[in-house]
């Protein structure tokens, strides 16, 4: 198990891989993640699952290559072994008819966007999409999402494909023209809180979906603590998911940057035996 079946590049740094996860696959659902670990000396990371396949006892994992163990784990090569993988882990999103849903994926969040999109227009709703990323060559998952919405809008920030500008902007005039039940949006901590931002004054109800550090990722370390609604959550076992109307984001983003530095030498370390060896 854990074996790498498939492997494709997304985008620069960006990279999908396939799985041998039966036990996984068996029971994964819409916004659950696993846990991996690449090797005797790697870090616990978590991912969200993207897609999965029963019959074939798989499971399809999306990162970008932002730190060390990212970065292994692009390395790795299909008929390679994970070490370990923990999961499927969080709270399932709630998956019902509502009516008009809106997904707003930026960047890499896009592919945590994408099995919860699917799952809301199988339960028969109207679904609306707003994907970015800063450039064409790093948008994912276009071609799939475009299936399965009833719209699907593209921004980059440099205005290279799609519309120019951000997701924001295309979902503040989705909301002032079309009613809305629900936003689902994942990507970077500003992207969300703008989103929240702009639905709040509407009163719709919107869904974030929160990567904060975490290590055992149990709810027994605390790491990945975050206040909402003025209460502390754990983004493993509370989440991944939040009313972004009560997510404390700027307790969230100051958090996430409490070990760049760490991270930082951690990488040009990784890089400089990289280029010795």
């Amino acid at each position: 198990m854990n074996k790498i079946v498939f492997k494709q590049d997304l985008a620069p740094d960006i990279k999908k891989i396939v799985l041998e996860a039966p036990l996984v696959a068996k029971k994964v659902l819409p916004g659950e993640f696993v846990v991996l670990i690449v090797d005797e000396k790697g870090e616990r990371v978590p991912l969200t699952v993207v897609d999965s396949d029963k019959e074939k006892g798989t499971i399809a994992l999306i990162f970008q290559e932002v730190g060390k163990t990212t970065y292994k784990l692009g390395e790795l090569k299909v008929g390679e072994v994970i070490l370990n993988l923990l999961g499927p882990l969080g709270r399932a999103t709630e998956i019902k008819k509502l009516g008009t849903v809106v997904t707003v994926g930026g960047g890499v969040g896009i592919a945590e966007v994408y099995p919860v999109t699917r799952a809301f227009k199988e339960a028969g709703n109207s679904i609306i999409s707003i994907i970015g990323a800063r450039t064409k060559g790093l948008l994912i998952l276009e071609k799939e999402l475009r299936r399965m919405c009833d719209e699907l809008f593209v921004t980059t920030d440099d205005g290279t494909y799609g519309r120019r500008g951000f997701v924001s902007d295309v979902l503040k005039e989705t909301i002032g023209s079309t009613k809305a039940d629900l936003v689902y949006a994942v990507g970077p901590v500003p992207m969300m809180r703008v989103v929240s931002e702009l639905t709040r004054p509407y009163g719709i109800k919107t869904l974030v979906s929160l990567n904060p550090v975490m290590v055992d990722a149990t709810g027994m370390c605390g790491s990945c603590r975050v206040s909402v609604g003025g209460e502390t959550k754990f983004g493993c076992v509370d989440g991944p998911e939040f009313d972004g109307h009560l997510v404390d984001f700027a307790q969230l983003e100051k958090r996430l940057n409490l070990f760049s530095e760490q991270e930082k030498r951690a990488m040009e370390c990784f890089k400089s035996k990289g280029t010795e060896g």
